[in-house]
C-alpha cells in the first residue's frame, strides 16, 4: 500500500480547504508546506501538493522543483486553486503555460495535474493582491462588458466581494486517480 501525503501553501484558505478534504477522502496526513521539510518526501510513495495560482504561478511549488531529484521516482500529483474556472480549456491552457516557465518538461510530463477553483474574499487580500484584482479590474472596465467571457462578467459584477467557488465534490478525480494508484 502507498504512503500517501498531502502538503499545501494557501494563502487566504481556499488551497487549505481542498487539502484537508483530500487528505480525509484519502485517510492520510496534511501538511501546511512551511512545517513540512523537503527531508520527510522520503517518507512517501505519493506526493500531493496544492498551491494557489497568483499571478500564473503556484504558490510553494518551490518545494518540488527544488526537491525533485529526491521525487522524480514517486508518484507526484499537483493540484492548483484559483478563480479561473477549470472546466474553460484557455483557463487550463494559461495555467499550463505558467507551470510551464518554471517546471522543466521532464518534471511536467511526471507530475499528474488537476485544476480547483476557489474563492475570494477581497477584505482579506493583502496590499499587493488588492493592487492587482484593482488593476485586472480596471483594465476590464475599458473593454465592452458584452464582449468579454462570462467569467471576466462575474469578475466584474462581484468585484470588491466575497465569492467562493470551493466544491468538495471536484476533488473526486484526484481521490480516484490516487485510490487506483493504491490498487
Amino acid at each position: 500500500m502507498n504512503k500517501n501525503v498531502v502538503i499545501y501553501d494557501s494563502k487566504y484558505g481556499s488551497t487549505r480547504r481542498y487539502a484537508l478534504w483530500i487528505a480525509e477522502a484519502l485517510a492520510c496526513q496534511a501538511f501546511e508546506k512551511k512545517t513540512f521539510t523537503p527531508g520527510q518526501l522520503s517518507n512517501y510513495d505519493t506526493i500531493i501538493y496544492g498551491g494557489g495560482l497568483y499571478a500564473g504561478g503556484v504558490s510553494g511549488i518551490s518545494l518540488l522543483t527544488e526537491n525533485y531529484d529526491k521525487i522524480k521516482d514517486k508518484n507526484v500529483i499537483l493540484f492548483t486553486c484559483g478563480l479561473a474556472d477549470p472546466t474553460d480549456p484557455d483557463n487550463v491552457s494559461h495555467i499550463r503555460e505558467g507551470l510551464a516557465k518554471v517546471l522543466t518538461p521532464e518534471m511536467l510530463n511526471a507530475l499528474h495535474l488537476f485544476h480547483l477553483r476557489g474563492a475570494i474574499d477581497y477584505s482579506r487580500l493583502n496590499l499587493v493582491h488588492k493592487a492587482m484584482m484593482a488593476m485586472l479590474h480596471k483594465a476590464m472596465l475599458k473593454k465592452d462588458y458584452a464582449s468579454l467571457r462570462k467569467e471576466d462578467q462575474l469578475m466584474l459584477d462581484t468585484y470588491g466581494q466575497q465569492v467562493d467557488f470551493t466544491n468538495q465534490r471536484s476533488i473526486a478525480p484526484l481521490v480516484e486517480y490516487v485510490t487506483r494508484l493504491e490498487q
